[in-house]
């Protein structure tokens, strides 16, 4: 995509001038920019975290984090979010039920920056691993991944713009990309397409999650929080990720590049019955 056939600019978007070297000749032109801007979370009153993330789908991006960081046991939890831009970033201002601030006073995180590693901020090895429940047993086949996979790009609007974030997208169990969330973090990413569902009443039982990014341990630990039952990476997993993916019964499969896929976690729930496996 040409930043000439956009008419106006997304948010999370923001125009610049640049000059190129290409086959030995200087050039100026316009070109464009993915905004990364801190964004604090604040439950009543109290902030919780401080992430780097693109300021767009920011209500989605208050209810995801929530849910999948287990401060929310649920959407109803959440009474109100309030965007308040501010001189240096944005907050998030939610309004939320006393049983989840309870949890926050319980479990209190310093999160600067964790586009990273996302873990860097939590103060207690207690504190890493969620209690997960089994997700649910879906069953697709190889093809509907890289269907979805290779889909995903079209609907990658700052991606194509910029080069600069990643994609998280619901897809129906045929492969057909349906929702898609993006950020300069492939964890917010993430976050926004489970607030994007929560909030439109999809649900996770029917279909499976696309990433354009590694399957980090946080990343299936989240998809599993969600209820996800497939997770579909375009690159690998760490071995955390798969040892989560294998005790949640979260079925995980990484480079999902072109017509392949490997499967590190239940592959006979992605129709892979492998001779003598």
């Amino acid at each position: 995509m040409s930043i000439m056939d956009v008419p106006q600019w997304p948010p999370g978007v923001r125009a610049t001038q640049v000059t190129t070297w290409r086959k030995g000749e200087v050039q100026a032109q316009p070109d464009c920019l993915a905004e990364e801007v801190p964004i604090a979370l604040v439950f009543n009153g109290i902030t919780h975290a401080v992430m780097l993330a693109s300021p767009a789908d920011l209500q989605d991006f208050a209810l995801g984090f929530g849910l999948s960081e287990g401060l929310l046991k649920e959407p109803a939890e959440l009474y109100g979010v309030e965007v308040a831009p501010l001189a240096d970033g944005i907050e998030l201002q939610l309004e939320v039920a006393a049983a989840c601030e309870w949890r926050l006073k319980e479990r209190r995180r310093s999160l600067a920056g964790r586009t990273g590693c996302g873990l860097c901020g939590a103060d207690s090895l207690a504190q890493v691993r969620q209690a997960l429940a089994s997700v649910p047993p879906t069953r697709l086949q190889p093809g509907a991944l890289t269907k979805a996979q290779q889909g995903l790009r079209a609907h990658q609007i700052i991606q194509q713009l910029t080069g600069a974030t990643h994609a998280a997208a619901w897809c129906s169990p045929e492969g057909e990309v349906l929702l898609v969330r993006e950020d300069i973090g492939r964890h917010n990413a993430l976050d926004k397409l489970i607030g994007a569902m929560s909030r439109q009443g999809i649900s996770s039982r029917e279909g499976f999650v696309c990433i354009t990014s590694r399957a980090s341990f946080e990343m299936v630990q989240k998809a599993a929080m969600a209820g996800v039952g497939v997770l579909a990476a375009v690159s690998a997993p760490t071995a955390l990720a798969v040892q989560c993916a294998l005790s949640c019964g979260l079925a995980l499969a990484g480079f999902v590049r072109g017509d392949d896929l490997v499967a590190y976690s239940h592959p006979e729930r992605l129709g892979l019955h492998a001779d003598g496996v």
